[in-house]
């Protein structure tokens, strides 16, 4: 028998739980050069918001020996021309998609909902791992209060599915999480980057033009795992989507076991733009070889 890796990501049926991540694949087709986007579960847009965004200042990627630290900040051209540009193409690919959007302010998250009603998307991921500039740039995904409310803003033109994309920097996640189900999120992805911070020692200055920025790869993987465990643990039935580290087809079960019912593929992308297909393959043939049919055999059984 066929292993099967379809998955449910609350109402939203995926033909695999592999996914891409945001802000790894472009904002539209870019990886059909290297496999067919309809046999992935779905294509993660990088984040989009209301308006044109000019990102940070350069340089904006530094690599690791555990991975990178990126602080490209967001750039994007906006919703209305992703709508009319990208978004046909990856139609035209077969591809099911996944809008990430983000803000500054709730009022911005309300204008994402407004953007894409009826547009014909899968799924919108909410981003709320932005500075909030009516809370003193506190980051959204810091506050069950703000998540909430970001959520639901996104949800006022009556939008579904939604799910929300969380932040591993602070000791609230399963809580926010909580928060994020109650405003009307059907799923949370688990996780965005980890803070950090690199300097050049030779010329003694910031590596990152912005200064700090967002750690990913192989270094976060570990944190992920345990983000997601943690909040399927404190969230029974709560769908999470494991994102952290997933360079390998283990690493994708590692996230399921803990209570994933999907995974992303992130960082490993940047280096082998074919990854997220070579890790779904890698998936099945560990099914095929411990007598697993399908995904959902895996998922949150080490919780026991």
């Amino acid at each position: 028998m066929s292993q099967s890796l379809a998955t449910q990501v609350g109402s939203l049926s995926l033909s695999s739980c592999v996914m891409t991540a945001s802000g790894t694949s472009g904002h539209g087709d870019e990886l059909s050069a290297y496999g067919d986007l309809s046999q992935l579960g779905a294509v993660v847009v990088k984040s989009l918001s209301p308006f044109a965004h000019p990102g940070n200042p350069a340089p904006r990627v530094a690599t690791l020996p555990v991975g990178m630290l990126n602080s490209v900040g967001l750039q994007g051209e906006g919703l209305a021309q992703w709508i009319d540009e990208e978004l046909p193409r990856l139609r035209k690919r077969g591809a099911s998609v996944v809008v990430s959007v983000w803000g500054r302010s709730i009022e911005d998250y309300a204008a994402c909902g407004e953007a894409l009603a009826g547009v014909g998307v899968d799924a919108i991921e909410v981003n709320v791992s932005c500075p909030n500039v009516e809370d003193r740039s506190r980051m959204f995904a810091h506050s069950a209060q703000a998540t909430h409310d970001a959520v639901s803003a996104v949800g006022r033109a009556g939008l579904t599915p939604r799910w929300a994309k969380l932040s591993p920097n602070t000791f609230e996640l399963p809580e926010i999480a909580a928060a994020a189900q109650d405003a009307g999120a059907e799923a949370i992805t688990a996780i965005n980057t980890v803070l950090g911070m690199s300097i050049d020692v030779e010329q003694r200055r910031l590596r990152l033009g912005a200064g700090g920025g967002g750690l990913s790869g192989p270094a976060i993987h570990n944190v992920a795992v345990r983000a997601v465990f943690e909040c399927a643990k404190a969230n029974p039935g709560l769908p999470i989507v494991g994102v952290g580290g997933v360079h390998r087809g283990i690493d994708a079960i590692e996230l399921i076991m803990a209570g994933a019912c999907a995974v992303q593929v992130g960082t490993a992308s940047f280096a082998d733009p074919r990854a997220a297909w070579r890790i779904a393959s890698e998936i099945s043939l560990w099914m095929h070889d411990h007598g697993v049919n399908a995904i959902d055999e895996l998922i949150g059984v080490a919780h026991g």
